[in-house]
């Protein structure tokens, strides 16, 4: 199954940035939180829908991650808290204080039971979904870079089977974790994530800023940025490596110099055929890329830097949370083997 085709159908301007965002396709329904404190529901099953905020004091800075259990959002944020939010009756029902420094990213387990939250306390915790019990706290990241600077954790992913758990900081420093016993079961460097710049303003950028365990969960997608030469604009490459985890090699080493900036987001295939990034500078890209030969399959550009993606159970369809709107595109997807019917032999006569 090969991507072939990309169309922006919808576009949903924010007064604000959007973060985060879930939804789904049946209900005709989409959550989404950014850097106004708030969540807000959009109703897509109508021409122009309108913003229904959330009622609740919520979170007081930036909400930066969200899921969906049933009919209860999750959200984290720059504050530190974890908020549970009621979809049904649009209002805040659980709020607790989680980490000490921003929260960055938030996933769940694939059995919905636990889910995951990393910050730049530079710990991983582990949450009862039901009861926002903590289960477990994960310490590995170093609190601070090789140059005596704060590190941020930034990324978090549950492997398909629930079994692993990767977490990936700033300096480009990514554990796996058994998501059973907790015990840390290897490590992955991608030092080219992280840049220093020691003359303009002693300032670092850069880190893993996301992961994705492979369908068969034994390979992990790392995304990021390459070396950048200006730190302001993001001026790098977009790169994606790709590792088996288990003996700790890495299969693929991509960089775009084309499409430049982070790489935000990571999904794969359900058939592992290819791998789709997200992420940008000023502006978005989404780009396939084979992800055995890791050549480029597609490319579109985006308005505004893309922060999240939520595909569609059909692979049909992506929302899209980015800079000050909310994009909906449809995908086509056509199979090797469709693609070589419709072409005629070599030998066949053609209409000319």
């Amino acid at each position: 199954m090969i991507p072939t085709s990309l169309k922006k159908t919808n576009e949903w301007k924010s007064p604000n940035i959007v973060f985060c965002l879930e939804h789904v396709a049946n209900a005709k329904r989409v959550w989404c939180a950014g850097s106004d404190f708030k969540v807000y529901q959009y109703d897509i099953s109508i021409e122009k829908p309108e913003r229904q905020p959330f009622e609740g004091a919520g979170h007081t800075s930036y909400v930066t991650g969200m899921v969906r259990r049933d009919n209860t959002l999750i959200t984290c944020g720059y504050d530190g808290q974890l908020c549970w939010w009621s979809i049904d009756e649009h209002r805040l029902i659980r709020k607790i204080a989680a980490h000490e420094r921003w929260g960055r990213a938030i996933t769940l387990a694939p059995d919905e039971t636990k889910f995951y939250t990393v910050a730049d306390d530079m710990l991983c915790k582990v949450w009862d979904a039901t009861t926002g019990e903590l289960l477990e706290t994960l310490r590995e990241h170093a609190p601070q870079t090789p140059h005596h600077y704060p590190s941020m954790l930034y990324a978090v992913a549950a492997s398909p089977d629930g079994k692993w758990l990767a977490t990936g900081d700033r300096i480009g420093h990514t554990a796996i974790w058994d998501a059973n016993s907790f015990e840390k079961v290897a490590e992955i460097e991608t030092p080219v994530m992280y840049t220093w710049d020691p003359r303009a303003r002693r300032h670092s950028i850069g880190g893993i800023r996301s992961l994705a365990f492979s369908p068969d969960n034994n390979e992990i997608a790392i995304g990021g940025i390459g070396k950048i030469g200006n730190i302001d604009h993001l001026g790098g490459p977009a790169r994606l490596e790709v590792f088996n985890w288990r003996d700790v090699t890495r299969r693929l080493e991509i960089e775009d110099n084309k499409k430049k900036g982070l790489i935000e987001q990571i999904i794969w295939a359900p058939n592992k055929e290819w791998i789709l990034t997200a992420g940008g500078d000023n502006n978005g890209f989404l780009t396939f890329y084979n992800s055995q030969t890791g050549e480029l399959l597609h490319q579109d550009g985006h308005s505004g830097h893309i922060h999240e993606l939520s595909v569609g159970p059909d692979f049909d369809e992506l929302f899209v949370a980015a800079h000050e709107r909310l994009t909906r595109w449809t995908m086509q997807i056509e199979s090797p083997e469709a693609e070589s019917a419709e072409t005629p032999k070599s030998d066949e006569k053609t209409d000319s």
